[in-house]
């Protein structure tokens, strides 16, 4: 069957298309992205805009025709925290629902991180024993651990790359009083979430997911997307140190030159970078393996799970 994903995120709207059905893997034919920076359109009360609205419905309809085009049997359409975290939310899902049609389905900071920790379960197989999934996004840090498809432990702290941009830092480039007195505010923060995360045993794979970990990945010399997504790519936390140091010298513009860093997150980077260090460090981990499925699988995975009926342990 043809489905088509659409994740409301805070950088991006994204339609994903892929061919798939139970127990196959999804492969797939069609992806489209438009930036809106839903998480930069805030008003002074906290809700979302009133022209960032327009924007996400006038999207949402033409990711709508686009899957109707593409022979998408069902649309998934989901939201992060950009959405989940402005005031008027209510408002907003009723009218994406009254004038397209789309049902948006806002997912918890937890949804987040368990369905992202069963896409990277999926890939790596049973053999990866206990796993340890890291994802950041543009507004939170999601955390998993376990040993069976569902983590033991899952967390989400707001500590996004995009959320800490607006809320920490005050020049391009950042001031670097601002950078270091981030890097340490966050491994205060990560210390208590850290300690959780060792109750649940020692993981046998630590792996991150998501467009943050690839690009400090690729700009540390993992192989490029040109690639192929089975090749092996690794974070390591030497290498991510050197690059903090060069990367924080540099404003956005010139940050978006660089491979593999895309234009409408390049002002975010520092941030992101910053996060996973910080994250590296309070978990005492050297090295992240970069898993290439992430959220948007994870939902594709879970409705693939649920096509002759619900899946075992989802709430009703």
């Amino acid at each position: 069957m043809r489905l088509g994903v659409l994740d409301v995120g805070s950088n991006t709207v994204h339609l994903l298309v892929v061919d798939a059905h139970r127990g196959a893997h999804p492969m797939p034919a069609s992806s489209e992205r438009t930036v809106l920076r839903l998480a930069e359109r805030l008003t002074s009360n906290g809700d979302l805009s009133a022209s960032g609205v327009d924007d996400l419905v006038h999207t949402v309809a033409l990711a709508k025709k686009s899957a109707r085009k593409l022979g998408c049997e069902d649309l998934m359409a989901f939201a992060t925290s950009a959405v989940r975290d402005c005031g008027n939310v209510a408002d907003v899902l009723t009218r994406v629902r009254a004038e397209t049609g789309v049902e948006l389905r806002v997912l918890t900071g937890a949804d987040e991180a368990k369905l992202t920790f069963l896409a990277a379960r999926r890939w790596l197989g049973w053999s990866a024993g206990r796993l340890l999934v890291l994802d950041i996004g543009g507004g939170s840090l999601e955390l998993a651990i376990g040993i069976d498809e569902a983590p033991d432990y899952a967390k989400s702290v707001p500590f996004g790359a995009g959320r800490l941009t607006r809320e920490r830092f005050s020049a391009d480039p950042p001031d670097r009083d601002e950078v270091a007195a981030t890097a340490d505010w966050l491994a205060e923060q990560l210390a208590p979430v850290a300690k959780k995360v060792a109750k649940r045993g020692e993981p046998d794979r630590v792996v991150a997911t998501s467009k943050t970990f690839r690009t400090l990945a690729r700009l540390t010399g993992a192989a490029p997307s040109s690639a192929g997504p089975r090749v092996r790519r690794v974070l390591t936390e030497p290498g991510l140190r050197q690059l903090i140091a060069f990367i924080s010298r540099m404003n956005a513009a010139d940050l978006a030159e660089l491979e593999g860093v895309s234009a409408s997150r390049s002002h975010q980077l520092v941030a992101g970078a910053l996060v996973a260090q910080a994250t590296m460090r309070a978990l005492s981990r050297q090295e992240l393996e970069i898993c290439p499925w992430a959220l948007r699988e994870g939902v594709i995975l879970r409705r693939l799970d649920t096509v002759d009926g619900t899946a075992d342990g989802e709430e009703s």
